[in-house]
């Protein structure tokens, strides 16, 4: 049976470069977004939805008979400081849509992806049940990662946690870091060896596609992190660097920016004492 691929969320960043890939292998695809495509050339995949009207998702499920599912629809930012339920369309969204997908006898994966900040920075899980989120937003795909778990689909599913991804189509990067790097604007932080893990979105997408396509075995039930190996944040900085502007990267020693953000506590907390 060929493949007939669902994305969900497929108008954002990875989105737009999975749709791209699996477009060039000439793969039927389905984009349920509330959003239009990034790309406009990706208009003809996209149909106008909310995951969170399950009923309405359903219909256009069936309708596509999809066979594999990458669900990336989310909210990712992490704006919100208390309120989990900001973040319903997470949590909440993948049990709906997870309720529609096993009503779909016709597909065989599922992917849901969830986030590499179920954990703290530095934190090293046990398993993959050993959660310790810091913001409401890690808190909301701890919460989608254990609704996947007890939703008891029949088919294939894996968990994935991408971590901080960049790449075509990334309007974070290209609208701030870039734009500031292509100013000279852009001042490191010291020359403190620090280690970040980053991924390269079209490793990402070769990532997915992996776990879309191999043995049954090797990823069912399991969770995967997608992106690159660790490495030292500089070597990073400094290539984008030179790939822009063509010029190496200017550093700021810490105890500057340590300064600053001691300064503006004092300045908000002298503010807030006043009102």
């Amino acid at each position: 049976m060929e493949m007939r691929l669902l994305i969900t969320g497929g108008s954002g960043f990875i989105g737009t470069n999975l749709i791209r890939f699996y477009e060039e292998k000439q793969v039927p695809i389905l984009n349920l977004d509330w959003n239009p495509p990034l790309c406009p050339d990706q208009l003809p995949y996209w149909k106008e939805a909310d995951i969170l009207n399950g009923e309405a998702c359903g219909q256009l499920i069936r309708e596509f008979a999809p066979t594999h599912v990458v669900h990336l629809a989310a909210r990712t930012d992490t704006d919100e400081a208390t309120d989990v339920e900001a973040y319903r369309q997470n949590h909440e969204g993948t049990r709906l849509l997870l309720e529609q997908l096993k009503a779909c006898p016709s597909i065989q994966r599922v992917i849901v992806t969830s986030t590499q900040f179920v954990c703290e920075a530095g934190y090293q899980p046990k398993d993959d049940l050993d959660f310790k989120p810091f913001t409401v937003y890690g808190e909301s795909k701890r919460r989608t990662e254990l609704i996947t778990r007890a939703a008891g689909l029949e088919c294939c599913w894996t968990i994935i946690r991408p971590t901080t991804i960049w790449g075509p189509w990334s309007l974070r990067y290209r609208d701030v870091m870039f734009k500031v790097m292509r100013k000279g604007l852009y001042f490191h932080p010291g020359r403190k060896k620090v280690i970040r893990s980053y991924g390269y979105v079209g490793n990402v997408v070769w990532q997915i596609d992996r776990i879309l396509t191999v043995q049954r075995g090797t990823v069912d039930g399991r969770v995967f992190y997608v992106g690159d190996d660790p490495f030292d944040l500089k070597i990073w900085v400094e290539a984008v660097s030179k790939a822009l502007i063509g010029k190496p990267v200017r550093y700021i020693p810490t105890w500057i920016v340590t300064s600053r953000r001691w300064i503006g506590r004092k300045q908000r907390s002298v503010r807030h004492r006043s009102v």
